[in-house]
């Protein structure tokens, strides 16, 4: 099996989640480790994929909101300081797509999440390193991983949804 490596500076790790019933807020992972390993990485369905995030790296362009996020309100961040996610099964749902299916732990608690996964394509990078294209989605419940923090408005509703789309857009590379 060949190693790959993220090019960091070319992925995302993004979310977004409803604020106050009527718009998204979004925000970013910036900090993270990749392990892919694959007979060929176009193909997947034989890969081994680890991912884990650190908690403390979340940015949505707001720094009090980063800091509550990361506060015992949240993620606790200070006791649990990553959120991790192991691939356990890959299925080819068609030429280019797979699901990916896993289990992620946020908080110690681990749920099975599936990500439908796109292979976007191959590229030479003007440096000539081939580099490889995956788009990722998935949809959690933010309360299956005790993330349960909310307020109520006054024009009825909460001040978040429950809903967290996650998208992630990976380009990589052999190692």
């Amino acid at each position: 099996m060949k190693k790959y490596a993220v090019d960091f500076s070319h992925s995302t790790i993004n979310f977004s989640v409803k604020h106050m019933m009527i718009t998204n807020v979004t925000g970013v992972f910036n900090s993270y480790n990749v392990e892919i390993e694959a007979n060929s990485i176009e193909n997947l369905e034989d890969a081994k994929i680890f991912i884990e995030i650190d908690v403390a790296s979340i940015s949505t362009n707001d720094i009090s909101r980063d800091q509550h996020l990361i506060s015992s309100d949240f993620f606790y961040a200070d006791k649990y300081p990553k959120i991790t996610y192991n691939v356990t099964d890959i299925e080819r749902v068609n030429v280019n797509e797979f699901l990916l299916s896993g289990e992620m732990t946020i908080k110690e608690t681990t749920k099975p999440v599936s990500f439908k996964t796109t292979y976007r394509g191959h590229a030479k990078s003007p440096w000539g390193q081939d580099t490889y294209g995956f788009s990722a989605t998935t949809q959690i419940n933010r309360k299956d991983f005790n993330l349960t923090y909310n307020a109520m408005l006054e024009s009825g509703g909460v001040l978040i949804g429950e809903d967290v789309n996650v998208t992630i857009e990976f380009e990589v590379y052999p190692i």
